[in-house]
């Protein structure tokens, strides 16, 4: 029986990898035995991650990066190629935010999460991008929101919205420039899932807003963004490029 999914073998580079949904995301791909490189400023936390993902008999590589500097980026981009010879995915996942109501946001916040979330998505998908178009094949997925459409009622969402809204417009202006190259480009749009992130503002508001504006009622569950994320991975997904997919519990539309 053929596997649509399979990435068995695949060299699979995933950003924000030490923890949260970038750690999800890494350790399902080496489940699935495509070997991988995670990136993150944490070290200890990678290696950490590292052992469980080599305990799943796959390859994987650490390599420490700050997504906001594009010499440490095309540092971490050669030194996976190095490792394994190609690259065959991206997962673009490193994000920041704030909750912050926008007459009381500094320059240094906004600057912040615009640099992590578009240019760090940039950066990584233009030097990956130099790789994929030598290959002529490659799958990049950037981890957008459900806030690339709507934004959240009752809890300040501008540079956080902004950013999202902006990593989908550039997935589709990518998409339309190496469609002919082999190489797809979607942005993946989860809705509320537990993170580091999103426990830095959740209160009782936070969650209430949650229960009462998703149909189903609640978060996504760890594990629940696994099956889209390997659709978009694999060769499943290789006439579907530019396109939002969104695991939002139902939130949008509504």
């Amino acid at each position: 029986m053929k596997n649509y999914f399979d990435v068995k073998g695949k060299s699979a580079l995933i950003t924000g990898a030490s923890s949260g949904l970038g750690r999800q995301f890494a350790l399902c791909l080496a489940e699935q035995g495509a070997n991988v490189t995670i990136v993150a400023r944490r070290v200890e936390k990678l290696e950490e991650v590292k052992k469980e993902a080599e305990a799943l008999d796959v390859r994987c590589l650490v390599v420490p990066c700050d997504v906001t500097d594009s010499n440490q980026i095309r540092n971490a981009v050669e030194a996976c190629v190095a490792e394994f010879g190609r690259i065959d995915i991206l997962i673009n996942n490193a994000a920041a935010g704030f909750a912050t109501p926008a007459v009381e946001t500094d320059d240094a916040t906004w600057e912040r999460v615009m640099n992590t979330n578009v240019n760090g998505v940039f950066y990584f998908a233009r030097e990956v991008g130099k790789v994929m178009l030598k290959q002529n094949y490659g799958r990049i997925i950037n981890i957008g929101s459900f806030h690339c459409q709507v934004t959240m009622n009752g809890v300040p969402r501008s540079g956080y919205s902004t950013a999202k809204g902006a990593v989908y417009m550039m997935t589709k202006a990518l998409a339309a420039e190496w469609a002919k190259n082999g190489i797809t480009v979607n942005t993946l749009g989860p809705g509320y899932f537990a993170s580091e992130m999103s426990e830095k503002v959740a209160d009782a508001k936070y969650e209430k807003g949650i229960t009462d504006n998703c149909p189903m009622g609640r978060r996504g569950k760890p594990g629940e963004l696994n099956g889209a994320m390997l659709f978009l991975a694999s060769d499943a997904s290789s006439y579907v490029t530019g396109q939002l997919l969104l695991v939002d519990g139902g939130w949008t539309i509504v």
